[in-house]
């Protein structure tokens, strides 16, 4: 193996190859900007892991084979490939952040631009991914998991090829080996843990190994199937055409390439986020685009519509539009404080599109081809381990509160950096049970910490867990202990079966024990309401709220009447929106005078929902608070608490942080809705 003067061998250029780059990198955009349209356009990422393994294990197999291979120039290559686009892309979001992000998001982007630019962004997310995570839309760098994965592949696998090669090894045998290992990682993992299945290399390599096994025939194998498809070809031209037509291969090639296309129009229109991805359903996208790259330039499609100029064009830009698009997307969303409109969507594609075109003949073209290669990559290489400081020394310093933007929302930020988990007694009496498998309640969530004979119990899923702060609080005052039964994405209704939350039945069937146990002075029954009514939001569920005289919610209320407990009490709908309620706050007091009540992406299923309970309630003869009564008028609901500080109620959609919490059951007591007794 040559260490560095003899040149690379490259692969003979195919404008198709361009063409598929344009197909998989417009079907991403338009899922980020209009995912209603194209609902499974994120599988273009997967196109692009097939089109870089088969790209980059062509080079690699040809130069081992012909000793011209060079460690260094091949990650050289792909420095100035990847890197300067990268760093101007960071770089922008870095300074838009800037003047647009609170401490506490600031502080979250700094970790992203540290991780985009160390080529980790896949693990960093990953490890980000849970119940309460920020909204996948408000994290402008979000999309570069897929570089991360790509990257990781770069260095891996020349490393191994390299080892295998040396020791004489069959190469093919040992790509196919490592695909279906990978393959088999993923299968199982998404019946495991389908958020790390989407995230980590090893679940992802082999979409990226089916390219190299192409590669790999391409380049050696052409006549290892010949005989088979020289029959299949005569065929299939017999069928197709008439006797006169020749069989001379095309027909076979032009079949590869439709049957590819349409398993890739099949991926857009039938997969979806809510399929477990990638797991069996990668295969679509990984064996279309496979298939179109098999078929070779002179198939029709890939000669007329994937080599069509304009299609060539996208693909040259393909790697800069892509890194643009979400970021601008992502940035107006937050902007906004909501969705944006579809004209400011279209606008941001179209931006995204003149950006990339700008950074491919200003940034990438001049610094990726040329003289004076060495300084070019040394300098790209100082430049991004400088980004890269930036963005940690960002994330290690809180998101430099000192910005002006910062310092006219702090209490907005304070909200933000709400430790919900200790609020809520995650792991303890709040169990995420779609994670925490076998889970169970601590012994202290029967107990309560205040020690008094007197005892609320509180038993729903997460917004029911978000109450405990003030009951917690006010325990003290009205002499009473706060015990705790909450589990994530579980209404407290006996035998009501959920898809996602299989431990739901279970879990609460052990709260009715205790409950039976224990015999507490006043039952708290909460939850996200709306979210189990299936509504067009929860198309998982199957369940309305409508049919009340079914309802599972009536026949538990009617089993706890049969306890002759003192007092039980069906906590309506809290305020739900469709964003942020610390985000409409922030922008109005940046943009707009401040206003402490809103309808504005109001959830309106929540009020429906919140009607229907309480008819439920009446029917089983139980107490009823509605917290809209209470926190909402005809002039909205609030998002913040009365007073000359601007104190959101909630850290997100709906879910009280502690302020709002107190704030709220502070009222329940106020009204006197809750009677404890003496």
């Amino acid at each position: 193996m040559s260490p560095g003067p003899i040149s690379f061998n490259h692969p003979k250029y195919r404008p198709d190859i361009d063409g598929l780059r344009a197909l998989a990198v417009l079907a991403v955009v338009a899922f980020h900007a209009f995912p209603s349209w194209v609902r499974g356009g994120f599988i273009g990422v997967d196109i692009f892991f097939v089109i870089s393994g088969y790209l980059i294990s062509t080079i690699i197999f040809a130069n081992l084979d012909q000793e011209t291979f060079s460690f260094t120039q091949f990650y050289a290559r792909r420095i100035r490939r990847i890197f300067p686009a990268l760093i101007l892309v960071l770089s922008f979001c870095f300074t838009l952040g800037w003047f647009t992000l609170l401490a506490e998001e600031y502080k979250q982007l700094g970790k992203h631009i540290a991780a985009g630019a160390g080529f980790v962004s896949n693990l960093v997310l990953w490890n980000e991914a849970g119940y309460f995570d920020a909204a996948a839309d408000t994290k402008p760098l979000l999309h570069l998991w897929s570089l991360g994965i790509e990257e990781q592949f770069y260095i891996a696998w020349p490393l191994l090829l390299w080892v295998f090669y040396k020791r004489k090894l069959n190469l093919l045998t040992i790509t196919i080996l490592l695909a279906l290992i990978s393959f088999a990682l993923n299968m199982r993992g998404i019946k495991e843990d389908a958020v790390a299945t989407f995230y980590l290399p090893q679940t992802r390599f082999w979409e990226l190994l089916c390219g190299s096994t192409l590669a790999w025939l391409t380049l050696y194998k052409k006549s290892l199937f010949a005989g088979i498809t020289t029959k299949l070809d005569a065929l299939l031209t017999s069928i197709i055409y008439s006797p006169k037509k020749a069989a001379d291969g095309s027909t076979l090639l032009n079949a590869l390439s439709w049957i590819g296309l349409i398993a890739l129009v099949y991926g857009f229109w039938r997969i979806n986020r809510e399929l477990s991805f990638p797991g069996k359903w990668a295969l679509v996208p990984v064996l279309g685009a496979v298939l179109i790259l098999l078929a070779g330039p002179n198939a029709w499609i890939n000669r007329n519509i994937l080599a069509n100029k304009v299609t060539v064009w996208i693909g040259l830009i393909s790697y800069p539009l892509y890194l643009w698009h979400w970021p601008l997307i992502s940035f107006a969303r937050i902007i906004e404080g909501e969705l944006p409109s579809r004209n400011i969507r279209i606008a941001a594609v179209m931006l995204a599109i003149v950006l990339a075109w700008l950074t491919y003949i200003l940034v990438e073209r001049p610094l990726r081809f040329g003289k004076h290669s060495k300084v070019k990559t040394i300098t790209l290489i100082l430049l991004m381990a400088i980004v890269g400081y930036i963005g940690y020394n960002t994330y290690e310093r809180n998101g430099l509160g000192f910005r002006a933007f910062n310092k006219t929302n702090e209490t907005a930020n304070e909200a933000l950096q709400y430790d919900w988990k200790n609020g809520f007694r995650y792991g303890e009496c709040f169990i995420n049970n779609s994670n925490d498998k076998n889970s169970n309640f601590s012994a202290s969530c029967s107990v309560g910490q205040n020690r008094h004979s007197k005892t609320v119990m509180i038993w729903g899923d997460s917004h029911a867990a978000s109450l405990y702060a003030g009951f917690e609080k006010y325990g003290s005052i009205e002499k009473y202990s706060v015990l705790q039964f909450t589990t994530s994405g579980c209404p407290p209704v006996l035998d009501f079966y959920i898809k996602n939350r299989k431990e739901c039945e279970n879990l609460n069937n052990k709260v009715f024990s205790e409950i039976k146990r224990i015999r507490p002075d006043v039952l708290v029954m909460a939850a996200n309401w709306e979210m189990y009514s299936g509504s067009e939001d929860h198309k998982w569920e199957n369940y309305k709220w409508e049919d009340i005289e079914q309802s599972k919610l009536l026949e538990t209320l009617k089993r706890l009447k049969a306890l002759e407990l003192k007092q039980i009490i069906l906590i309506g709908q809290l305020p739900v929106f469709a964003v942020n309620q610390v985000e409409m706050l922030k922008r109005n007091f940046f943009w707009d005078p401040i206003n402490n009540r809103t309808y504005k992406n109001f959830k309106s299923s929540a009020k429906i929902s919140d009607v229907l309970i309480k008819k439920i309630a009446a029917n089983g003869g139980v107490s009823y608070i509605s917290p809209l009564d209470i926190l909402c008028d005809p002039t909205g609901c609030l998002i913040s608490i009365p007073g000359k500080k601007i104190t959101p109620l909630s850290y997100d959609y709906g879910h009280l942080n502690a302020d709002g919490s107190e704030y709220l059951v502070s009222e329940f007591f106020n009204l006197d809705l809750i009677n404890i007794g003496k």
